[in-house]
């Protein structure tokens, strides 16, 4: 009994998992933790991280140790006589060394490592934006087609309906087979519109799972959201500078100036000497094994211990003109990444500009579409009134069918335009 209701249990937890419904924002936080892309800039920003930390280190001085015995024998000379010089040495000694002066190069190379963390964060950022972009534009185009499904679906169940009424009054022989024929080939077409619709909206919900990296798209469905059929025309002028400057793309290339500008004034410091200082402690023992005069181990090191302090400058003076060829090269790497910032705002400030031209053309779209919307259903309203009357032809119902089903079709897709484009705006004036 335990084993089927464990099995029972595991079954409504997959089962529920499968129909689970993502949200916008469940998808936004997923790919933003699951994206390769993401995930590539996350690492690459610790490696960063390492670096300003190495960078921060180099302020400490640098301490080592030193153990050292060894056993000698063989003879040596002494006083024309050769003498027995078998001796066991030991020796040991800690040095430390402080640098005083570099022409504050430390304190720029952490300034340039904090510059390169800055712009590895605002790469994470800039790509999370657009992988949500992408999200949200694909997102919007599933819950499109879902919308054309419901518009197909009504327009199959009405030439169904005349269909069916069709065949009654053919078999009664009030209309002519050609009624019927007609009628069959507007179902036929009405029922590949709705297939085509269902495929559209399979298709993009397996492209929203692309996105998220997700292995089963089956596995996928979305939250509806509830959108106005009235959409208000609030569009006002925007600050396109405010927008653009506050944008991770530029905000990066900002940062990447500053590192090249470091890395510039860095080199420059070779140009000057380096000052360290040098403390040291040392002492040792040695035994001579041919000997019955042996003094104490600790004896000798007391005896023997030695400190020591010293000042040693570094300076350049001829390098074979590296320094100064090297300075031309971080120039140059300076040039190329104010270039970079100026084509990062070039392409965030289009990229601002036709959101808000879109927005502007397709509510204007979107405004026209509803008018033409309502026109094409009193026509069909009136088609199939006639119809039914016997004034008008199928071939009229059909015809005026088609026409509010392509006019349903603009209005939806003006729609979704205007609310992407408005989705968008918001997404990124949100940077600021």
């Amino acid at each position: 009994m335990k084993k089927i209701l464990t099995v029972f249990i595991l079954f409504v937890s997959i089962f529920g998992l499968c129909q689970k419904k993502w949200s916008l924002e469940d998808c936004i936080e997923y790919a933003k933790k699951n994206n390769l892309q993401i995930v590539q800039n996350t690492i690459s920003k610790k490696i960063q991280d390492k670096n300003l930390e190495i960078a921060k280190r180099e302020y400490l001085p640098v301490i080592s140790g030193n153990f050292n015995n060894s056993i000698n024998f063989g003879q040596a000379q002494y006083l024309g006589t050769n003498v027995r010089n078998d001796n066991f040495k030991n020796t040991i000694n800690v040095g430390a060394s402080v640098l005083l002066y570099n022409n504050r190069r430390l304190e720029k190379s952490v300034r340039k490592a904090e510059f390169e963390v800055e712009a590895s964060q605002y790469d994470i950022i800039s790509t999370q934006n657009n992988i949500s972009v992408l999200i949200i534009q694909q997102y919007l185009t599933i819950l499109l087609n879902k919308e054309k499904i419901k518009i197909f679906q009504s327009s199959f169940e009405n030439a169904q309906k005349i269909y069916d009424r069709s065949k009654i009054t053919t078999n009664a022989g009030t209309t002519s087979k050609t009624i019927e024929y007609e009628s069959a080939a507007a179902l036929s077409r009405e029922k590949q519109n709705l297939k085509t619709a269902e495929i559209e909206t399979e298709k993009s919900l397996f492209l929203l799972s692309q996105l998220l990296q997700m292995s089963n798209y089956k596995e996928l469905d979305i939250e509806a959201i509830n959108l106005s059929d009235n959409l208000e025309n609030n569009i006002i002028e925007k600050d396109i500078w405010n927008i653009t400057s506050a944008q991770p793309e530029l905000k990066a290339a900002k940062s990447r100036i500053n590192s090249a500008k470091l890395s510039t004034s860095i080199l420059k410091t070779n140009y000057y000497p380096s000052i360290t200082i040098q403390l040291g402690m040392n002492s040792f023992y040695n035994n001579l094994l041919n000997t019955k005069d042996k003094s104490s181990f600790l004896k000798q090191y007391s005896n023997n211990f030695v400190q020591e302090i010293g000042v040693s400058a570094n300076i350049p003076i001829f390098n074979k003109g590296i320094t100064k060829l090297q300075i031309e090269q971080s120039e140059i790497n300076e040039n190329l990444a104010k270039n970079n910032l100026d084509q990062q705002r070039q392409n965030v400030e289009q990229k601002i500009q036709k959101i808000l031209f879109d927005m502007k053309s397709n509510f204007e779209i979107y405004s026209t579409a509803k008018e033409n919307e309502k026109s094409a259903y009193l026509a069909l309203d009136f088609a199939e009134k006639s119809f039914k009357a016997g004034l008008t032809s199928i071939y009229d119902v059909n015809v005026a069918r088609n026409n509010y089903i392509n006019a349903q079709s603009s209005l939806l897709q003006s729609k979704y335009s205007f609310i992407f484009s408005k989705k968008l705006l918001e997404f990124y004036e949100n940077e600021r």
